[in-house]
């Protein structure tokens, strides 16, 4: 890197999904208010998806422009072609910006995307990985990697995973393909080749804090590489403020119904309603539809219910009819916004790490009914470690969350003894994650440090 140069210039290139360009938006986001310009690469299906101010956006190709992974239709295909046609329009990218005003001096890559540090290294520039799960679940799979255990985990139902730094995880706390490693193969080689080539300037993880349990799992990691928590990576607004007119993430791949769920909440009273969703890629089966329906007939309550329009048809015969004014039924909603707003009482959540943190950071109680990958450890935290929700048992032999069981996890979060509890924690970690993303807070000093280490290197 020779020569004197003004200003950083960082590229992020998240993995084009949602939860994945959020936080790394987010992080652009963070960059930009600190004087790093900075930059979003993204597939060509998503770039029209994004925009903030102060954030340029560049695309690269992931080989199929006009669908992305929808047009790929197959895991494996989809990841090839990204590797291989990613690697070469992110390299066109960077040697564009070589002779501008802003050559770019790092790039900071999605952890599933290990591609981009062999582009940064041809390049002779400085990579930094970003991961989008918590502190534990990148333990556990670094363990993995690096042999501290093998594939397939088998644990016995006494008997838990003991891993050094790490809570005690029983098999309904570990993510499920590692137990049965040949359900998702493409899922968990993608999740295995976060670590292939970790020779960095630095790593990060979009987790929480330096305090509670989180500190310890992170100590555990920096043996393996020098892993800092920079998160949560939420909106400004609902945090510090610090970042001007930053009320969403600036980027959606659907159209939210902000507007709707809005008014109808406005007619609510405080903490009556019971919001749901389960994010934009799981599927849950008819029966638990029917199960999650007549929990929220049973509580009688107020509830906002995102389903997506290919999924109502699972929903009981006249739910919506017998539910009209009680309930809400959206395709979908803006999350943020929602989880804001004093009407709602509590989340109900398929336990995504985004999701996760956006309900523990606006300071909403949650039932954690998690369906796989991370979710599994997520909901642990939600309910054990951090005790701000709840997470139903599983009936054992059909695999879902009965009726029964879901109306008195709902009862318990919004009107049972043990609601003031969940409620209090819940606030207390709200005021934990302003201030660590405040102004001295653990997650503003360690962005700083990486923007200073930045502008040694220019």
């Amino acid at each position: 890197m020779v020569g004197k140069r003004i200003q950083p210039h960082v590229i992020l290139v998240p993995y084009p999904s949602q939860g994945h360009i959020n936080p790394l938006l987010q992080f652009a986001k963070r960059l930009a208010s600190k004087g790093v310009k900075s930059t979003i690469a993204t597939t060509k299906y998503t770039v029209n998806s994004i925009y903030s101010p102060n954030i340029s956006v560049e695309s690269i190709s992931d080989g199929f422009d006009e669908g992305g992974f929808t047009q790929a239709q197959n895991t494996d295909v989809f990841l090839k072609s990204f590797r291989e046609n990613g690697s070469r329009t992110l390299s066109q990218i960077l040697t564009n910006y070589e002779n501008s005003t802003h050559p770019i001096s790092c790039i900071v890559y999605d952890s599933f995307l290990p591609w981009a540090l062999d582009v940064a290294k041809k390049h002779g520039i400085y990579g930094a990985s970003f991961f989008t799960n918590s502190a534990t679940v990148c333990a556990v799979f670094a363990h993995i990697h690096h042999g501290t255990f093998s594939l397939p985990v088998k644990i016995e139902e006494n008997e838990p995973l003991l891993l050094p730094g790490l809570p005690c995880l029983y098999p309904i706390d570990v993510p499920g393909f590692i137990r049965e490693p040949e359900s998702y193969p493409a899922y968990l080689a993608m999740k295995m080749s976060q670590f292939s080539n970790l020779k960095m300037l630095i790593g990060f993880l979009t987790i929480l804090f330096k305090s509670l349990k989180e500190r310890y799992i992170a100590r555990g990691i920096s043996k393996f590489w020098p892993a800092k928590l920079i998160g949560p990576m939420v909106p400004s607004l609902y945090l510090d403020g610090r970042i001007e007119n930053d009320k969403g993430y600036g980027a959606s791949l659907w159209k939210p119904l902000s507007e709707e769920c809005l008014n109808w909440l406005k007619t609510k009273p405080k903490q009556s309603v019971i919001y749901i969703s389960f994010g934009s890629m799981v599927s849950l089966t008819p029966k638990q539809m029917k199960e999650i329906a007549y929990a929220l007939i049973g509580i009688n309550m107020n509830f906002l219910w995102v389903v997506r329009d290919t999924e109502k048809c699972k929903l009981p015969k006249g739910f919506i009819e017998s539910t009209k004014g009680k309930g809400l039924i959206v395709s979908w909603c803006n999350q943020l916004e929602t989880l804001a707003n004093q009407a709602i009482g509590c989340f109900v959540t398929h336990c995504g790490w985004n999701s996760t943190l956006e309900g523990l950071s606006l300071g909403v109680p949650m039932v954690a009914m998690p369906q796989w990958s991370d979710q599994m450890t997520d909901a642990k935290f939600i309910d054990e470690i951090w005790e701000i929700g709840v997470r139903p048992k599983l009936d054992e032999l059909l695999g879902i969350v009965k009726r029964e069981e879901l109306l008195f996890c709902l009862k318990e979060v919004m009107k049972g003894e043990k609601s003031y509890e969940i409620r209090r924690n819940a606030t207390k970690l709200r005021n934990l994650a302003k201030k660590t993303v405040s102004e001295g807070g653990s997650s503003d000093k360690t962005i700083n440090e990486f923007v200073y280490s930045l502008n040694l290197a220019c």
